[in-house]
């Protein structure tokens, strides 16, 4: 299939195709309200904590008041139908769930250029919270895409502030800085990735990590920051508002982190296909 985004329900013995979109997130606009998480192939048909992402889209749903009972069995047999009927060598993907209905939208993965993790990217910070941050909902897309137009040329993300300072999470993104030589970041004011649990257990052997948010005025004593998602995996953040962290390059502690997430990817990424 050519087009950009191609988008499959889940029935009963298959797969149908039901949308296709220029991405995913007007993807996810076109389908019914709902939980969604989004995760990336590797080696083209394996993909990484699947029961994480299932466990995430059944906590989402029930804390958005639609409680379902979605299993493993269903969603890794409609990401196989749906990954060979696209056929991309390596795929993005986003599993929205309207209890009972599953949807699955598939594009080709387009890794970002390896300069960005080889320096670092720029982000900016803006007011904004989830209204309900442990819930992966879908309403959330139309916020966050809107944020993400506003955002200034060469700003590859926004960063979530809250009232009181707190920077949460990224729009699309979670959000990790080292200080003090501690890993801080957002635990109850910031959706939990799936990503962002892998970082925070390769984490632990390297050092001490805090579940409370850096602080806006805190970015100038800042010794390293990344973001992480999905298809990001751990992305070097080496600049914030203008203001340079550190010395301006990916440092020894994201280094570390980055090798660390791509050797457990090697040994875990399961296939999806039966």
């Amino acid at each position: 299939m050519n087009l950009p985004v191609v988008t499959f329900e889940a029935l009963a013995g298959g797969v149908t195709v039901v949308a296709s979109g220029e991405s995913l997130s007007t993807a996810s606009l076109g389908l019914p309200g709902g939980a969604y998480t989004t995760l990336r192939t590797y080696h083209g048909d394996r993909v990484l904590r699947l029961p994480q992402h299932v466990a995430r889209l059944n906590d989402s749903a029930a804390l958005m008041d639609s409680p379902g009972a979605l299993d493993e069995p269903r969603v890794r047999e409609a990401l196989a139908a749906s990954l060979q009927a696209t056929g991309h060598p390596e795929s993005r993907v986003r599993l929205t769930y309207s209890p009972p209905r599953l949807f699955v939208s598939v594009e080709a993965l387009k890794p970002l250029p390896e300069p960005m993790y080889r320096e670092g990217v720029a982000c900016t910070t803006i007011r904004l919270e989830r209204r309900n941050p442990h819930a992966k909902d879908t309403r959330f897309i139309t916020v966050a895409a809107e944020a993400q137009r506003k955002l200034p040329p060469g700003i590859h993300e926004g960063l979530m502030v809250s009232d009181d300072g707190a920077i949460l999470e990224g729009l699309s993104s979670n959000f990790f800085a080292v200080r003090g030589g501690v890993l801080h970041t957002e635990d109850q004011r910031a959706l939990l990735g799936v990503t962002r649990s892998v970082a925070l257990e390769v984490a632990g052997g390297v050092l001490p990590v805090c579940v409370t948010p850096p602080l806006l005025d805190e970015i100038p004593t800042l010794q390293e920051c990344f973001i992480t998602s999905a298809s990001r995996e751990i992305l070097p953040v080496v600049r914030i508002d203008r203001r340079t962290i550190a010395e301006g390059r990916p440092g020894r502690v994201t280094r570390d982190l980055m090798r660390l997430f791509g050797e457990l990817v090697e040994r875990e990424a399961a296939s999806v296909m039966a």
